[in-house]
């Protein structure tokens, strides 16, 4: 697996989708689960997949599930959230999806699939806002929260390649 600038995912994924419906899988990396968002085969909607539950002990067990995943709906690349931060400072949460996805690249089960990164800012945080008047279980809030965080990344992600694409700032060559 190969991390690449997100105009570089894009541009892949727009020359795949000539050849096959080629598709983006989001993931919001927390520290008790991996919420996990699919684009659809048109790329420019994202909906909710599920949440796999993130263990140090178990990232082979993940790369299988990922495997699986990038089979079944013919996945392209990864768009993984990330804080980015304002001030160039490296937060406790960054430093903990960089080393996650350095532990998903080792296993060697996703060696040729591409991944970038793309800010997360705020995702959590507004799905949170939304479901805080249900009343949920906290654990169901929690799995929910990560699933729409992760579509909030895709979709964030989407949109604004596409718009680029449209006002013609990115090329594809």
């Amino acid at each position: 697996m190969k991390e690449v600038k997100p105009v570089e995912l894009f541009r892949k994924l727009y020359c795949l989708q000539n050849k096959q419906k080629a598709r983006l899988l989001g993931l919001d990396v927390g520290q008790k689960y991996v919420g996990l968002a699919v684009s659809d085969v048109t790329n420019q909607s994202t909906s909710p997949l599920s949440v796999l539950v993130r263990k140090q002990s178990n990232i082979d067990l993940m790369a299988k599930d990922f495997q699986t995943l990038v089979s079944q709906f013919s996945l392209a690349g990864l768009v993984v959230g990330f804080p980015f931060s304002l001030m160039g400072q490296t937060s406790v949460e960054a430093v903990q999806i960089r080393l996650f996805m350095k532990e998903l690249c080792k296993t060697g089960r996703l060696d040729g699939l591409t991944y970038t990164y793309w800010d997360e800012s705020y995702t959590s945080k507004c799905v949170e806002a939304l479901l805080e008047p249900l009343d949920l279980h906290p654990v169901e809030s929690k799995t929910i929260v990560d699933k729409f965080a992760a579509v909030g990344i895709l979709q964030g992600y989407l949109d604004n390649m596409n718009r680029d694409l449209r006002s013609r700032k990115i090329t594809i060559e």
